[in-house]
């Protein structure tokens, strides 16, 4: 064996004597202690892939350091860009879905309106259908946004008891799957 190879030898026992002082270091750093062990273990092949960059006059165990600094950077780099992909897929997702169900929604909806009182239809249709919010429907309508919640939340009521008495079952599910006389 070469001075050189044990030197290597040397050095890297020594990293390894200190696991667990590397591994409190990054545990105060990651928090999640499986992470912390991950992160080392991954440190430990970088070290032993790159040990030649190594210089004689540089300490091993700052050297180490260095390694592990960057393996945290590195950590925190991929945990953010993992979230903003998530954040985004949620989103997507989110808007697919609220389309889906819009797309899917009982259209005896549409056939029933007629049956309602003229206040309570204009409510469904702009609020519910026309995707206004109350108190632009309240100016609409020339009345206080408390008087437009209200005549909301009644139409909404007629429109639940109207569909359970045509639509039966379905209106029970929510009518996302319409099987009722009006669609046949």
């Amino acid at each position: 064996m070469t001075a050189s190879e044990t030197a290597v030898g040397t050095r890297t026992a020594h990293l390894a004597e200190m696991h667990s002082r590397f591994l409190q270091f990054l545990r105060g750093r990651i928090g999640d202690p499986a992470t912390a062990e991950d992160i080392l273990q991954v440190a430990y092949l970088k070290a032993m892939q790159h040990e030649s960059e190594l210089r004689q006059e540089e300490s091993s165990v700052a050297w180490f350091y260095r390694i592990l600094r960057n393996a945290i950077t590195d950590h925190y780099r991929q945990a953010a860009t993992r979230s903003r992909a998530i954040d985004q897929f949620t989103a997507e997702w989110s808007e697919g879905y609220e389309m889906q169900l819009q797309n899917q929604a009982c259209t005896c909806i549409r056939e029933i309106l007629p049956d309602l009182k003229p206040e309570y239809r204009s409510a469904i249709e702009q609020v519910d259908l026309g995707g206004e919010s109350v108190e632009s429907f309240a100016t609409s309508q020339n009345t206080t946004a408390n008087n437009a919640y209200v005549r909301v939340y009644r139409a909404r009521r007629a429109v639940a008891r109207k569909l359970v008495q045509v639509c039966g079952t379905c209106a029970t599910h929510k009518c996302l799957d319409c099987s009722c006389k009006l669609n046949k």
